[in-house]
């Protein structure tokens, strides 16, 4: 067993009592959430002279993804109670956050549970506690596991998960950000639609021409953008709802199969979330990030963490900056030919990113298993 592996990927059961030194102004007071003892067991081991790691095998490692906001469903977390500490968790999460938030995740209203300011903390608590899971199930993947990514809001998950920060501090950080991202989407009518082009699509172009069309309305400095790269040809555009509008009636010229507006309450990874960049930017500040000992990529650029202040700036870049997914995929599973692949698992709510995974790269796709989160009875292999 790789102790400082074993300890790096379940870091953040042990950082649940918020007591790294962080500004009491910004985060909650030290006794707030005193679960110390949370999944202690998990990540003890005897210490002394480690034993010489063993190179694993492709085939051995895995990789952890953790869905972002829209995955959330009435009723996740149902299948996760009945292992350790997954209570625990929720109950830590009550304290940070000053509402159930297991008591919303398990019976909404799913009007409730849709606002960015719940979906978020929600999404990010229940992806851990799907770790937890795992982690009980099958530890030998948390043990052998090379590589994180988080979409969105997950990448949050994935970096407590990987040890760069506390779970308090990280749940902490997630409501900061869903607020100020609630607030900024209500402050100008906005949006994304989810685009499925073709190699011929022009979307660079139509974005451009959706600017053009809300300036003769009287927009001033209008937005529509590129927000999510998903797979080859498919793309999220947010902005404006006038050039959402626009790039929907025109969606042929541009050469687009199919476009969908997604229910969300705003033009998130665009400039039209800058709003939200300061009280982030003041939270982040205050938590003390450590270098993440499991490979954390991205989505800024889809690059692994190389440094604690690579983290603290990207974080704050990802609200305004498309999220490159598809890039990130890439990075992730690139491989010389007949080299195998990792074993995949999604923790969280929903398969969206294994449907992603599937266009991205059909190979490494055929290891994927998604970690249930809603019933009881899950078969991982």
């Amino acid at each position: 067993m790789n102790v400082r592996v074993a300890r790096a990927a379940w870091a953040w059961g042990r950082g649940v009592s918020c007591r790294r030194g962080a500004s009491s102004l910004l985060l909650p007071p030290p006794g707030a959430v005193d679960v110390e003892e949370l999944l202690r067991d998990a990540t003890a081991a005897e210490e002394g002279p480690r034993e010489a790691s063993v190179r694993r095998l492709p085939g051995q490692c895995s990789v952890l993804l953790f869905p972002g906001q829209g995955s959330q469903m009435v009723g996740m977390g149902r299948g996760l109670l009945r292992y350790p500490r997954v209570r625990e968790l929720y109950a830590a999460a009550r304290r940070v956050l000053g509402y159930d938030l297991l008591e919303l995740s398990l019976h909404g209203p799913q009007e409730a549970l849709d606002r960015t300011v719940h979906c978020q903390p929600a999404v990010f608590v229940a992806s851990l506690a799907a770790v937890e899971k795992l982690h009980h199930l099958q530890p030998a993947v948390i043990e052998n596991c090379v590589a994180a990514a988080g979409f969105s809001v997950g990448e949050f998950a994935a970096l407590v998960f990987a040890g760069a920060m506390e779970f308090c501090e990280g749940l902490y950080a997630v409501k900061i950000r869903a607020e100020a991202m609630q607030e900024a989407s209500e402050a100008v009518p906005s949006g994304m639609l989810s685009v499925l082009g073709q190699p011929q699509s022009k979307f660079t172009f139509a974005c451009l021409e959706a600017q053009e069309h809300c300036k003769t309305l009287g927009i001033e400095n209008p937005v529509c953008e590129v927000s999510n790269y998903l797979f080859p040809d498919c793309r999220v555009i947010s902005g404006h709802l006038e050039a959402l509008q626009f790039l929907q009636k025109n969606s042929s010229k541009y050469h687009f199969r199919r476009t969908k507006m997604l229910p969300v309450s705003g033009g998130f990874h665009t400039s039209l979330m800058e709003p939200a960049l300061e009280p982030l930017a003041q939270v982040l500040k205050a938590i003390d990030v450590k270098k993440p000992l499991v490979s954390v990529h991205s989505n800024v650029n889809g690059n692994r963490y190389m440094h604690p202040k690579h983290i603290q700036k990207l974080l704050l870049q990802q609200v305004v900056s498309p999220v490159k997914w598809e890039q990130t995929m890439h990075a992730i599973y690139e491989r010389k030919k007949g080299t195998e692949f990792p074993k995949t698992f999604e923790v969280g709510p929903g398969k969206q990113l294994g449907t992603i995974l599937k266009s991205c790269n059909l190979q490494a796709w055929r290891f994927y298993s998604h970690v249930e989160v809603q019933e009881a009875d899950e078969d991982l292999d």
